[in-house]
C-alpha cells in the first residue's frame, strides 16, 4: 500500500510542474510539495528571455532576504532545482495559496526579476485526534436533543485533501451534528436523539471516525465512552453563542481578556458549572486559560505578526455531566514594535565619475512586518549627495545619480539610507554605504602662470639652470602625473632645442649653450605640460627672456637704465652689485641697492618707507650705535677721571720737591750748547700729532725731542744753571713733574663732539 502510495505522489509531482506565467518580467512556477532534492523546478533563463552566458557573467544568484533558501540556481545550466524537500504545512500552516517568493539578482548591469513558486497540497497527512478516547457522564435523565461537544480532528492538509467529514457508530442513541463556523472549520457535537436509561445500558461505546477527501483517503478515530447518570435534567447554558473580545499584542502574561458565563437550573452539585476549552490540541491552549469563574487569561506571548486572530471553543459542564459549547473570537491589535529591516540586495563599491545620470549604484529592499500606518515606509537618503533613492515595486528600492560626479571635489561618499515607518512614535533604521569615486582623466594640466618672463647674463655656463615652470594637474596618480616638454620650434632659422631644454619630470629650463647679448637679445617658446592619462591631455606655456633694466659700469660701477621704463616693471626693485678683484683666488664683496620708480620726490621717500628690510636694517643699526655711544663714553670718562687724579697725585709731588734745599749741580746733555736763548736748536724734533677731522676745534699739546735728553725752558726767564741742574735732577728722579709734563705734551685732547661725529660718520 505504502508502495502504490510514493508510486502515485511520484506521478502527481511530474504532471503538476509547469510553468504559470510570466509578465513583466514576474515569472510564477506551481509545484507540489515533497519533491525530492534537486528535482526541476522550471528553466529560469528561457523563461526570462536570457542567454545562460548572461546569467554567468553577471553572477546570477537568488535573494530570498530573510527567509530560507528552498531553491537554488544552476547557472550552468540555467534551471531552478530543489535545495531541500518542502513541507507545505510547516511553510504555510493552513494559508492558502501558499507560495516562495524571491528574486533573481543579475550584475553589470544590475537587474532584478521576481520569482514566485506557489507549492501545491498533497496528501500527505491523515486526521489526527489529539485523544485517542473520550469520556462522557451523562444523567439518564438527559432530554433528547442534548448537546455534547467532541473534539475537533486536525488535519495540517488543506482543500479536498483535509478533513471532510466525520461519522459515529454505532448511532442508537446518539448522532453527529456538524456546525461551520467563521474561520473555516467544523465544530462537532453529538446530539442524544433517544433516551437514555442506565439500567438497560449503563456504558456505551462509540467510535468517532474523522476523514479527509485525498487519493487514497485517509481517516483518524477516537474511542468515546458514555457512562449513564442518574437525575440531572438540566444542561448549562452559555449567555451568548459567540464572544468576542481585542487584545493589544506583547501584553502582559495574566492579562484579562473576557469573561464569559453560564448558568445551569439545577441545584447543589449538579448546577455547578466548569470551564475548559475545547481544541486543547491546538496552540491557543497554551496561550489562553480559562477559570472556574469564567475569565478567561492570557498565558503566553502574542504577536501580531504571527497570528492576528484567535476562535477558542469553550465548554461548559456541570456535576451531572450535561454541558453546554461557546466560541470566543479574540482579535490581536497591532503596535508599532517592529523597525524597517532593510537589507542590501546589490551595491557598487565604486564608479567612474563620467558616470552617466540616473546610474544604479545599489539595491535595496525594505519591509516592515507591522501592519497598515505601522508597516508603511518611506526612505531618504542624507542631504546634499548627488544621489536619490527610488522606490521599483514589492518594497524595492535603487539608489541612483542625480547629477555629474567629480572625483577631484569628492571621491568618497558615505551614503546613509535611512527608512522610517509611519507609526507613533516612529521607527527607523539605516544603513550607510560607501561609495568611491573613480578617476577619469578629465584635468588637463594647469600651469602657475599663464606666461613666464626671465632673463639670463650673457657669457652664461652651458647647462646653467634658468628657472622653473611648473603646471598641476588636478586628476589622480597617473592622471595626474604631469610631463615637461619643449615644443618645436626656431629662434632665427635655429631649433629653439639648441637654446634651452626643460627637464620633463622637474619642469626645470637649461641653457643648452651660452649667449650672445649682441647676436640675440631675446626670444620665446612653448613648453607642453601633459598628463599621464589615456588619452593624455596637455596645456603649454610661454617663456620669454627679455632685457634687463639695469646694467652696472664694469670699471666705474655706475648703476644706469639700458631701456625705457614700462608699466610691466616692478615700482620697487631690489638690485644687487657683485665687486670682483684680479687676484688669485678671488675676493668678492656685494651690496644691495634699493631702487623706487616715481613721479616725485615725495612720492619717492613713501615707496622707500616700504622696503621693511632696509627700516629693519636701519633700527638695528641705530640700537647698535646708542650702544656704542654709551661704551665710548663710559670710558672716555673713566680715562679721563684716572688722568686728573694722576696728575693731581704728581704735582702735589713736584711741589714738594720744589720747595726742598737740595744742592744744584749744573748739568747739560751731551751735544748740548747754551745759546742763552739768541740761538736755535741744533736738534731733530719729532712730533706726535693727533687730530681730528676738523683740526680748528682741537686742542693738542705735543713735543718729543729727537734724542732721549729733553731740555724745557721757561720761556719767559732765561733761568739760570742751578734751575737748569735742578731740572735736571728732577728729570734724573723718577716720576718727576717733568716726567709728568711730558707726558702731557703727548697727550691729543680732542672735543667730545668732534669725538662722536667721527664715529657716527
Amino acid at each position: 500500500m505504502q508502495t502504490l502510495v510514493t508510486m502515485k505522489r511520484q506521478v502527481l509531482l511530474l504532471i503538476s510542474i509547469f510553468c504559470l506565467s510570466s509578465v513583466n518580467g514576474q515569472v510564477s512556477y506551481s509545484i507540489p510539495e515533497e519533491m525530492a532534492k534537486d528535482s526541476l523546478v522550471g528553466n529560469i533563463a528561457q523563461d526570462l528571455g536570457l542567454d545562460v552566458k548572461r546569467l554567468k557573467s553577471g553572477k546570477a544568484r537568488i535573494y530570498t532576504g530573510d527567509s530560507a533558501q528552498y531553491i537554488e540556481l544552476n547557472r550552468e545550466r540555467g534551471v531552478l532545482l530543489i535545495k531541500e524537500k518542502i513541507d507545505r504545512e510547516a511553510l504555510c500552516r493552513q494559508t492558502t495559496p501558499c507560495a516562495l517568493h524571491f528574486q533573481i539578482t543579475l550584475e553589470n548591469p544590475l537587474e532584478l526579476f521576481p520569482v514566485t513558486v506557489e507549492i501545491t497540497d498533497i496528501n500527505d497527512n491523515a486526521p489526527v485526534f489529539q485523544k485517542e478516547e473520550r469520556r462522557f457522564e451523562i444523567s439518564e435523565s438527559a432530554v433528547i436533543g442534548s448537546k455534547f461537544l467532541l473534539e475537533k480532528a486536525i488535519d495540517p492538509d488543506i482543500e479536498l485533501n483535509g478533513l471532510q467529514r466525520y461519522t459515529l457508530k454505532p448511532s442508537d442513541n446518539f448522532v453527529l451534528k456538524l456546525h461551520s463556523q467563521s474561520d473555516g472549520s467544523k465544530k462537532v457535537e453529538m446530539i442524544l436523539q433517544k433516551p437514555l436509561d442506565r439500567e438497560k445500558q449503563e456504558h456505551i461505546s462509540l467510535v468517532l471516525t474523522a476523514e479527509d477527501g485525498g487519493e487514497p483517503q485517509m481517516t483518524g478515530t477516537m474511542q468515546i465512552h458514555v457512562t449513564v447518570l442518574d437525575v440531572n435534567d438540566n444542561a448549562p447554558a452559555f449567555s451568548k453563542s459567540v464572544y468576542k473580545a481585542s487584545i493589544t499584542e506583547n501584553s502582559a502574561i495574566g492579562t484579562l481578556v473576557t469573561k464569559v458565563s453560564a448558568s445551569d437550573a439545577d441545584k447543589g452539585s449538579n448546577g455547578e458549572v466548569t470551564y475548559v476549552i475545547g481544541n486543547s490540541m491546538d496552540a491557543v491552549s497554551k496561550l489562553f486559560h480559562i477559570n472556574s469563574q469564567g475569565d478567561v487569561i492570557l498565558e503566553g506571548p502574542i504577536d501580531y505578526e504571527r497570528e492576528k486572530h484567535y476562535h477558542i471553543d469553550i465548554e461548559a459542564v456541570d456535576q451531572g455531566g450535561l454541558s453546554d459549547s461557546s466560541k470566543i473570537i479574540i482579535d490581536v491589535i497591532d503596535v508599532n514594535d517592529n523597525s524597517p529591516i532593510v537589507n542590501m540586495i546589490s551595491t557598487s563599491g565604486s564608479v567612474p565619475e563620467d558616470s552617466a545620470h540616473k546610474t544604479v549604484i545599489a539595491l535595496m529592499s525594505v519591509n516592515d512586518p507591522d501592519s497598515e500606518t505601522n508597516g508603511k515606509v518611506h526612505c531618504v537618503i542624507n542631504e546634499n549627495l548627488p544621489f536619490e533613492i527610488k522606490f521599483t515595486s514589492n518594497n524595492f528600492y535603487s539608489i541612483i545619480t542625480n547629477s555629474e560626479l567629480d572625483r577631484e571635489r569628492a571621491s568618497e561618499y558615505n551614503i546613509t539610507v535611512t527608512c522610517s515607518d509611519e507609526g507613533v512614535p516612529s521607527l527607523s533604521s539605516s544603513v550607510t554605504l560607501t561609495l568611491q569615486i573613480s578617476d577619469v582623466n578629465d584635468n588637463t594640466p594647469v600651469f602657475e602662470r599663464s606666461s613666464y618672463e626671465a632673463f639670463i647674463v650673457e657669457n652664461n655656463t652651458p647647462g646653467l639652470s634658468i628657472f622653473t615652470v611648473k603646471a598641476i594637474d588636478a586628476d589622480w596618480k597617473q592622471n595626474a602625473r604631469v610631463s615637461y616638454i619643449l615644443e618645436d620650434s626656431s629662434v632665427n632659422g635655429v631649433p629653439v632645442s639648441s637654446y634651452v631644454s626643460v627637464s620633463a619630470d622637474s619642469g626645470v629650463i637649461h641653457a643648452v649653450r651660452s649667449f650672445d647679448y649682441e647676436q640675440i637679445k631675446d626670444f620665446h617658446f612653448r613648453v607642453k605640460a601633459q598628463d599621464g592619462g589615456s588619452p593624455p591631455l596637455s596645456s603649454n606655456v610661454t617663456k620669454a627672456t627679455d632685457r634687463a633694466l639695469f646694467e652696472v659700469g664694469l670699471q666705474n660701477g655706475e648703476i644706469r637704465t639700458i631701456r625705457q621704463v614700462t608699466d610691466k616693471d616692478a615700482v620697487k626693485q631690489r638690485l644687487t652689485v657683485i665687486v670682483e678683484d684680479n687676484g688669485q683666488p678671488s675676493r668678492s664683496a656685494t651690496v644691495s641697492v634699493n631702487v623706487a620708480v616715481a613721479d616725485s620726490f615725495p612720492e619717492v621717500l613713501s615707496e622707500f618707507t616700504d622696503f621693511t628690510h632696509d627700516k629693519e636694517y636701519n633700527d638695528n643699526l641705530t640700537f647698535y650705535l646708542v650702544l656704542a655711544l654709551a661704551v665710548v663714553s663710559f670710558l672716555f670718562i673713566t680715562c679721563l677721571v684716572v688722568i686728573i687724579s694722576v696728575k693731581i697725585y704728581r704735582w702735589r709731588q713736584s711741589r714738594i720737591l720744589y720747595h726742598s734745599n737740595l744742592p744744584v749741580i749744573p748739568y747739560y746733555p751731551p751735544r748740548y750748547s747754551d745759546t742763552l736763548g739768541t740761538g736755535t736748536l741744533q736738534h731733530v724734533y719729532n712730533y706726535e700729532v693727533c687730530r681730528t677731522t676738523d683740526s680748528r676745534k682741537s686742542d693738542c699739546k705735543f713735543g718729543r725731542a729727537g734724542s732721549q735728553n729733553v731740555l724745557i725752558m721757561d720761556p719767559s726767564s732765561t733761568g739760570t744753571m742751578q734751575r737748569i741742574q735742578n731740572e735736571k735732577s728732577i728729570l734724573d728722579e723718577p716720576d718727576s713733574p717733568l716726567e709728568v709734563r711730558k707726558l702731557l705734551h703727548h697727550t691729543c685732547f680732542i672735543p667730545l663732539s668732534q669725538l662722536l661725529n667721527k664715529f657716527i660718520w
